[in-house]
Formats: structure tokens, C-alpha cells, sequence
């Protein structure tokens, strides 16, 4: 600065930019900053895809392999424009949040579960519809309601929430959730199903209605509520109980040396003493110990002592 003031230094660049707008910034203060890497949500995403499974497999007739993707943030716009004409746009109010969320079920993966409730195979059936059936009404409601009750499950640890139902658009222009150039997150899940290509459903949440409780989004503190899935639980022990074991038991172990096994033949005697203990074996481990017996005309051992 001295140079310049003295003349030492001659002044250059005089002028440039001197015709660009400057604009303050305050640092950390973009919206997305403000939500960090959204790890609470994706906690809460990854245990909303292990209790969606309940929602789809009675339609399905078939448990489900469901993940979850990372959020992503777009503008409502660049979102809607990746869509088909033709979707099932269900609105929901957040009444804790003071917002809302949108669920978005494609007509394919609805014509599947619709076809698969009443009997038929797991197939897409191509048609070029632009409106849904009163029978596939029925199942996006009803698939819609349990994927609200699983959410709000999936929340709870969180922070309470509870949904109420605004409508329903089968036409991304007509919805009224978000104006086009907001931001949005993106809550991505894929459906994994046998013999077809895997279907998809979205979950959008405005990033204005998030934003209030951002400090909890970005927490990686671990809620201490242990969740209660008892009915996962149930399936789980009928499934290990249900698994197959071979159980045998040794009887005798005859030692004949090579000589008489050379000179064996047909009509000969191997003497076979049976000990009074046997030991019985699951899955090649020695278990039990045990008499042989008869129970109801068929040989049988009588467990006496486990190892």
C-alpha cells in the first residue's frame, strides 16, 4: 500500500470489474448447508424401507427387498420434469412440521400390486392410460395409508409427526405441493421383485418444511428408544425354529481287520455289539447321549443326557 501511495508502484487494472454488481453473502446461510449430509434422514429412510415390507406383502403375497437412496435436493421443477404424465401425487400435511410431503407411486409398480392383491402373477402390464381404475384407486389408497403409518413410525424417534391427507394428482403439472422453483428433497426407494424390473416410489419433502428442525437432521446421536419390532421379531424366531437339522446316532463301530474282510462273502456274519449309551449327533455334533429302545413299534433312542 505504500508503494502505491508513493508512486513506486504504478497502479494497474484500473477500471476492470468496475462494472460488476456485488452482492453480500453470509457463509452457512444457503439453504443447503443448512441440512449438512442429511444423516438423520437417512437413518430414518433406511428404517422406513425395512417397515414398508409389511405394507406391500400382502398385496404381493411376498416379502419385498426395498433400499433406500441418499437424499437428493432439486428444484420442483427439474423433479417434475423426469416424471411421466401420467403418476399417482398424493399430498400429505405435516401438521408438526407446518408443511407437507408428496408421495409418488408410478402407474406401473400400482398396476403390479394391483394385479398380484387379486390373484395374478407379478407382471407389468403395459397400457396407455391416463387415468386409474376404481380398483387401483383402492390400492393406492390402501398403499398409500400403510406407507403414512410406517413413516410416521419411522419418525418418531425423531420427532413426532403425524399426516393428513390433502389430495391426490395423477398429473405433475396440476399439483399444488410446491411452486416449480423450489427446492425439494428427494427420498428415493427401490422395490426389488422376482421376474421384473424393480419398481420405485418417491418421497418429497419441501426443504422449508425441514428446515426447522435442521440441527436434529444433521445429529448423528443415536436415539435411546429401542424400537419394538415385535412382529419382525416373531417372524425371525419362526424362521430360525423352522430350520431343518439332521440328527443321527452311531450305533456300533465294528472293527474288522483285513484279512476276514478279504474273505467275506455273501451269508457271512459281522457281530455288532451295541454299547449302552449312544450318542447322537446334529449336524455331525455329538449332542445327546441316550438308550435305544422302541416306542410304538419303531426302534428309537431315549435321550438321557445332553453334552
Amino acid at each position: 500500500m505504500d508503494g502505491l501511495s508513493s508512486g513506486e508502484i504504478k497502479e494497474q487494472g484500473k477500471g476492470i470489474g468496475s462494472n460488476l454488481e456485488v452482492a453480500p453473502f453470509t457463509f452457512g446461510a444457503d439453504d443447503l448447508s443448512l441440512m449438512g449430509d442429511y444423516y438423520a434422514l437417512r437413518l430414518i429412510n433406511e428404517r422406513f424401507a425395512r417397515f414398508a415390507r409389511s405394507v406391500f406383502q400382502p398385496m404381493l403375497r411376498l416379502q419385498p427387498r426395498i433400499s433406500s437412496f441418499p437424499p437428493e435436493v432439486k428444484s420442483f421443477d427439474e423433479y417434475s420434469s423426469s416424471l411421466d404424465s401420467f403418476m399417482s401425487l398424493s399430498t400429505y400435511r405435516i401438521e408438526e412440521l407446518r408443511g407437507s410431503l408428496l408421495l409418488v407411486l408410478s402407474p406401473t409398480f400400482i398396476s403390479i400390486l394391483t394385479n398380484a392383491y387379486y390373484g395374478g402373477n407379478i407382471e407389468v402390464l403395459k397400457t396407455d392410460r391416463q387415468e386409474f381404475t376404481a380398483t387401483e384407486e383402492r390400492i393406492i389408497e390402501m398403499a398409500s395409508d400403510g406407507l403414512m403409518r410406517e413413516l410416521k413410525t419411522s419418525w418418531k424417534d425423531l420427532t413426532p409427526v403425524n399426516f393428513t391427507k390433502l389430495g391426490r394428482e395423477v398429473n405433475p403439472q396440476f399439483t399444488t405441493f410446491v411452486d416449480a422453483s423450489d427446492l425439494v428433497i428427494i427420498c428415493s426407494f427401490v422395490v426389488q421383485l422376482p421376474g421384473v424390473d424393480a419398481a420405485n416410489f418417491d418421497i418429497l419433502y419441501p426443504l422449508q418444511t425441514l428446515k426447522p428442525i435442521a440441527s436434529l437432521l444433521r445429529s448423528r446421536v443415536q436415539s435411546d428408544i429401542v424400537e419394538d419390532d415385535t412382529s419382525w421379531r416373531e417372524k425371525m424366531e419362526k424362521s430360525v425354529l423352522e430350520i431343518p437339522l439332521k440328527v443321527n446316532a452311531t450305533l456300533s463301530e465294528p472293527i474288522v481287520n483285513f484279512s476276514k474282510l478279504l474273505r467275506l462273502n455273501v451269508g457271512n456274519t459281522i457281530q455288532i455289539p451295541i454299547s449302552d449309551k449312544i450318542d447322537v449327533y446334529v449336524e455331525d455334533i455329538k449332542m445327546f447321549n441316550g438308550d435305544l429302545g422302541e416306542y410304538k413299534g419303531n426302534s428309537a433312542i431315549n435321550v438321557k443326557k445332553r453334552i
